[in-house]
């Protein structure tokens, strides 16, 4: 059975392949299924070590986006798309998968038009919202659309979608809560924040965060992914913003929380600040309260759909990236801070929004379509 994965090339198409991946395993292994080969078609392997962790063989076709402005990047990603195309055709044709399963993104393009044209069934997930161009334009002939979000349900033919939630790995569908503390060099009694901006962080979030330092401190304690290109900028300016403060070891930057550190750093947190990504599922299956910040819509159309669905649930607030500044992030922690009833229901509320076998009705799927096929 030949599985081939295709998505965009970022952390929210990546992993959540990753985590279907983990489960088709699963599932071979506990049926004795033989011969489960697994693909990965994108413009880059994104995390090659991750890929061959889990036997993943990757095939580098490439892709580019196509913008709604000018700009001669519009020329040379059109080139780069046409390589792709050709490129798919031939991998598709050698390879002809059994199923092929997009995540969407410019980098799926060329995959799914080979498929398409060697009529081989094509199941694509969705992780936001408002779906993109590419996934809008495969929902017109893919065999099944899983959706994460049921507002997502109206943009494609209703026969085909099965609301699913997104896929999570497994190293990270439960936070590490024994020993957190301890393990982070946490004091027990004060509250913890934990700020997320993703792999490459949140430029304006994470200003306003070192804007509040001197308040923050005082009262809570914060562990803050800065993201690898901000962490030496956020080490110097809290530096000298918390020098003079007898409480500064209350506050802990990183440029990054792997697998294994994030699920510890869940473990220890009262509180999560983060972006309107897939990250979403993440926090909701951990059932912590949040604040929500999404990135305003001149950037991606989808996060702040995202974010008031996911509010509406009674899991989060939402505070809109226009409206962040220093005064309104520290109203919006101390009101959630100080009332216990009310994070309890917002944990509960989360726990319930979430869908942990996300990833095990999607490899079902996958597999009952490969043995039609």
């Amino acid at each position: 059975m030949k599985i081939l994965f295709t998505g965009g090339g970022t952390g929210g198409h990546f992993y959540p392949i990753i985590a279907i991946a983990e489960a088709l395993l699963d599932i071979a292994d506990k049926t004795k299924l033989v011969d489960m080969n697994l693909y990965y078609a994108a413009p880059t392997p994104y995390d090659a070590t991750t890929l061959f962790k889990h036997n993943i063989t990757y095939k580098m076709v490439p892709g580019g986006k196509l913008r709604k402005y000018a700009s001669f990047s519009n020329i040379t990603d059109t080139i780069k798309t046409a390589i792709g195309i050709i490129k798919a055709f031939i991998d598709l044709f050698f390879l002809y998968p059994d199923v092929v399963v997009g995540k969407g993104g410019y980098g799926s393009f060329p995959v799914l038009l080979a498929a398409r044209f060697f009529r081989i069934p094509i199941i694509i997930h969705e992780s936001d919202s408002i779906p993109g161009k590419v996934n809008r334009w495969a929902g017109k002939f893919a065999s099944r659309i899983a959706i994460s979000y049921p507002e997502a349900a109206k943009y494609f033919p209703k026969e085909k979608v099965a609301l699913t939630g997104n896929p999570i790995r497994k190293e990270i569908l439960e936070s590490a809560p024994e020993g957190a503390k301890k393990y982070l060099d946490l004091e027990d009694e004060v509250p913890v924040i934990l700020v997320l901006g993703g792999s490459q962080g949140a430029q304006n979030i994470n200003n306003v965060i070192v804007d509040a330092l001197p308040e923050l401190v005082e009262k809570y304690q914060i562990l803050h992914q800065t993201g690898d290109s901000h962490i030496k900028d956020i080490l110097n300016r809290s530096g000298i913003i918390l020098e003079k403060k007898t409480k500064k070891g209350r506050y802990h930057p990183f440029n990054y929380f792997n697998d294994s550190a994030l699920r510890i750093a869940a473990g220890a947190t009262d509180l999560i600040i983060s972006r309107a990504g897939s990250t979403i599922f993440e926090i909701a299956a951990w059932g912590i309260p949040s604040i929500i910040i999404p990135l305003s819509e001149t950037v991606a159309h989808d996060q702040k759909e995202n974010a008031f669905t996911y509010a509406r649930s009674g899991a989060a607030h939402v505070v809109e990236d226009e409206n962040l500044t220093q005064n309104v992030l520290l109203n919006e922690i101390e009101k959630l801070l100080t009332d216990i009833k009310k994070l309890e229901v917002m944990g509960k509320a989360a726990k319930r929004f979430s869908r942990p076998d996300a990833a095990e009705i999607i490899a079902k799927e996958v597999i009952r379509i490969a043995k039609y096929h």
